[in-house]
């Protein structure tokens, strides 16, 4: 297969065409509106290396991540940045590539870690058709740039991920979660006061009044916290924090304003009630606020979050022309263009998908 993404590659910068990355095709309404001719990556799959007692595994771009969830659910271990899918639960369609260039992570980020934190190597194809390794299979690996985890979010468009190592983690002994009935405001101060506390948090979750915290660790550990904390148990959390993750959460699906666009906020955890039109929802212990509202009060919405500290993503539908991610400063943007040009200096993969 790198032989046939060679020639494709090739041949786009020779002709001046335009590549667009794609795997299962589950995250194509993410980011600026794609173009060009579709290279597909389901073709170059299968788990490349596996030692449990290592925690990493390595495989290829197009590998469903479906597999890898269940080879490493065989050896009671799991990603711990819990990747969202967003594919059909029937036929699950996600890749490990695709997972690693939306960069995305899902419930447990705020205790576990971004999944950029658990990338550790990386293999890519250029704009040039040439194959590049980086990072390695182990936590420290200091021999240059760590570019395996600038490719974590760059939406393809630096290049190809062939493959990709990350660090796995042992599943909990034991998981619960808790109800508790409250206000946006009570909630987010609650959220901070338990963050600074030894507690085994690994997600959180408020909206219309209601806030779910889940508990992971040991039995024991998950057992003095119930105690501690009070709250109601919610039975069957499992599929819960599989509806937050995937979004399909009755915040996501409700009916409503068919105009309403998904906008996910970035703030400080500390950052108290963000006062926008629309319905919101926290994750995160706070630092992740989702909105739905009008596309067309993307200027407000912007400056509004970037006031209390931090940025503003158009996440789904509405109008991308407000530009879908937060402006970069002249400076920043700079990097980003001399990143692309010294990875893609044709500039074939996925051009304008992220700005």
């Amino acid at each position: 297969m790198i032989e046939t993404f060679r020639e494709q590659v090739r041949a786009a910068a020779a002709h001046g065409g335009k590549l667009r990355i794609r795997g299962g095709g589950t995250k194509d309404w993410y980011g600026q509106a794609f173009a060009g001719e579709v290279l597909d990556t389901r073709a170059h799959t299968g788990i490349v290396d596996y030692e449990p007692t290592e925690l990493v595994i390595t495989a290829r771009c197009g590998t469903p991540l479906a597999e890898i969830e269940a080879v490493l659910a065989q050896q009671n271990q799991m990603l711990a940045f819990e990747p969202p899918h967003f594919g059909s639960v029937a036929t699950p369609c996600a890749t490990f590539g695709g997972a690693i260039a939306a960069g995305l992570s899902g419930p447990r980020r705020a205790s576990g870690g971004a999944l950029r934190d658990f990338v550790l190597g990386a293999q890519l194809m250029d704009g040039k058709g040439e194959v590049l390794r980086f990072g390695g299979q182990v936590m420290k690996n200091v021999a240059g740039y760590d570019v395996s985890r600038l490719l974590a979010g760059s939406l393809g468009t630096l290049g190809l991920i062939l493959e990709a190592s990350v660090k796995v983690l042992p599943r909990p002994f034991a998981e619960t979660t808790l109800r508790f009935e409250m206000g946006e405001i009570d909630a987010i101060r609650k959220l901070n006061e338990w963050g600074g506390q030894p507690l085994p948090i690994s997600a959180s979750c408020w909206h219309a009044g209601v806030l779910a915290l889940r508990l992971s660790g040991a039995q024991a550990a998950v057992d003095a916290a119930v105690r501690s904390l009070g709250g109601q148990v919610m039975p069957d959390c499992a599929a819960f924090w599989a509806d937050v993750r995937e979004q399909r959460h009755a915040f996501f699906t409700g009916e409503g304003d068919g105009n309403a666009a998904l906008w996910r906020l970035s703030v400080p955890a500390t950052t108290g009630a963000i006062v926008l039109k629309g319905e919101q929802l926290i994750e995160w212990g706070g630092a992740q606020r989702w909105l739905r509202a009008h596309s067309g009060d993307a200027e407000a919405i912007r400056r509004t979050v970037a006031a209390s500290g931090g940025h503003a993503t158009l996440f789904r539908g509405g109008d991308k022309g407000v530009g879908v991610f937060q402006p970069l400063a002249p400076a920043v943007a700079r990097i980003h263009e001399r990143l692309k040009a010294s990875f893609d200096p044709a500039h074939i993969f996925n051009p304008g998908r992220m700005y």
